[in-house]
């Protein structure tokens, strides 16, 4: 209706021998008395038209004859407020009927191909709630994306090389050795998780001695594989996937890192001190230098992370999204500088900080595990409160702001549960049609409208939604979306009588809610809930 009133707008501009604007702003008002809908079209354009917006208004008011526009008012200063024809809500039954699974999406992207990594925590231990939150904001995007036409892949990065997988093999075999009855100490910088010591628990009943000469390489090696497993195998219950994993030692092995140091080097961007070699980042958009090879010819990890961003570009994506921890902050500019540095545009990156998650139960913040005496690991916080709940939570906030879950909360049986709220408002849909083999309706005006008209009206806004959650990139639109549309079903559901004597009556309203059943669903899909049909 917005496109509408739009070309309503232009149309009647145009008549009037007025220039028409490349952008019309319509809004739907916050005061019902206000209209459907409204424009500030005229204060916009008014002086430039020798008019002033009051006139300009007035003009238009007596230009635009539409069978859809029932009342045109004016309002100070030059507001032009714009009441509907409702039928065009209840045509819209059909269409979401129709259109099913589909209902909602658009074509804004234009097949724009965006690479979206996240999570990619380093496989030295197990999942975590930041990476929980990460992975969540991650996926509801490329969900929300490809629902809005963009060609989306959506990747995780492997960190396989470097110091850490060196005491990853440590930490592995030194435990392997323990178990063998030799003494073996862990390293400085080892990995104490429970997981290592299933790791090498798993190896000695395999193999019992047989490994104690094996080089620290086969150590990490076993150790990425397991860690990579279990953490892919996590996320896809968490209902998170990947359409591709990168290795870091890929990256190696598909680029000279020594031609880009010369890249760099020959386009005057780097600068030997003290043994090292240093980028000039401070020249771009960082606020001082970094080391790229160390004193004792060692990249930096800043190295293969210039060469596997240029590898995204190389791959043909026109944009790029990193989801990291608050703690890279630092890293933002220092990356975008390498971009920038090899001749791209560093705005082809977007690194998107996620804050800070906090558990709460029975009023306390849980900060370890009962059963670890570690962070929450993401599978115990799936066991905790099941998958919807933590998907829901976790699409509830925008990613920059610290949120907190009530574990209590979260596994509520109650309307103070957004989850168990909305869950039931689809459930109780679902139960209501039942096996009922819906038909086709060409008319709905029997439907009352005085009762219906909100709930409708929130049907037809869910494709504006999806779109302004798309090209926003915040997700939670759509958790407050359907928030807001489970709450007009349960008025409806004790204000209306769906099933009644008139059986035309029955099946039109039958039609309505498996329209707002498909929108919930739709909706839902798209922060990765997946609503239950009983309760």
């Amino acid at each position: 209706m917005q496109k509408i009133i739009k070309e309503i707008i232009s149309s009647s501009l145009s008549k009037l021998n007025f220039e028409v604007p490349t952008e019309i702003n319509i809004e739907i008002p916050k005061q019902k008395e206000n209209g459907d809908y409204s424009s500030n079209i005229c204060l916009k354009i008014a002086a430039k038209n020798n008019k002033t917006p009051m006139e300009l208004a007035e003009l238009l008011k007596e230009n635009i004859k539409n069978e859809r526009i029932k009342n045109i008012e004016i309002k100070n200063p030059g507001f032009i407020n714009f009441f509907v024809d409702k039928k065009y809500l209840l045509d819209n039954i059909n269409h979401v009927i129709e259109l099913s699974d589909r209902y909602g999406s658009n074509n804004i992207g234009k097949g724009k191909k965006v690479n979206y990594e996240y999570v990619s925590a380093n496989p030295t231990g197990i999942l975590h709630t930041g990476n929980a939150r990460g992975g969540a904001y991650g996926d509801n995007m490329a969900r929300i994306l490809k629902f809005s036409g963009f060609d989306v892949t959506r990747e995780y990065y492997i960190n396989d090389a470097g110091n850490q997988i060196i005491n990853l093999g440590l930490s592995i075999k030194s435990r392997y050795l323990t178990l063998c009855g030799i003494e073996s100490q862990m390293p400085e910088d080892g990995y104490y998780g429970k997981e290592i010591e299933e790791l090498a628990k798993k190896l000695y009943e395999k193999n019992s001695t047989k490994l104690i000469d094996q080089e620290i390489n086969y150590f990490s090696s076993y150790g990425v594989k397991e860690l990579i497993n279990r953490i892919i195998e996590d996320l896809k219950l968490y209902g998170v996937e990947y359409d591709v994993l990168t290795s870091e030692k890929d990256i190696y092995d598909k680029y000279s890192l020594d031609n880009l140091m010369n890249e760099l080097t020959k386009k005057g961007y780097t600068y030997e001190k003290e043994g090292a070699l240093w980028f000039k980042s401070s020249e771009l958009l960082d606020d001082k230098d970094h080391v790229l090879v160390k004193n004792d010819g060692n990249y930096t990890y800043l190295v293969p992370d210039i060469a596997y961003h240029q590898d995204k570009i190389n791959r043909g994506f026109e944009k790029l999204v990193d989801i990291l921890g608050t703690d890279h902050h630092g890293y933002v500019n220092r990356i975008k500088s390498g971009i920038m540095a090899l001749g791209y545009d560093p705005n082809i990156l977007d690194i998107k900080l996620l804050q800070l998650v906090r558990l709460v139960q029975n009023g306390e913040e849980v900060k370890m595990s009962k059963r670890t005496g570690k962070g929450i690991a993401l599978r115990e916080l799936i066991e905790e409160i099941g998958v919807n709940a933590a998907r829901y939570f976790f699409a509830s906030r925008s990613l920059d702001t610290q949120m907190e879950i009530d574990l209590d909360l979260a596994v509520k049986k109650s309307n103070d549960n957004p989850v168990y709220y909305v869950s039931y408002a689809y459930a109780r849909i679902c139960s209501i049609i039942g096996d009922t083999k819906l038909t086709k309706m060409s008319d709905y005006s029997k439907i009352d409208l005085a009762k219906t008209t909100d709930i409708l009206e929130k049907i037809y806004y869910f494709p504006k939604i999806v779109e302004d959650a798309a090209t926003k990139e915040i997700p939670h639109l759509i958790t407050n979306y359907v928030y807001d549309l489970a709450t007009s079903f349960h008025y409806l559901y004790n204000e209306y009588r769906f099933i009644d004597e008139d059986e035309n009556l029955t099946m039109l309203n039958l039609n309505l809610l498996q329209a707002i059943k498909i929108t919930m669903y739709n909706a839902l899909n798209l922060i990765g809930v997946t609503p239950p049909e009983k309760m």
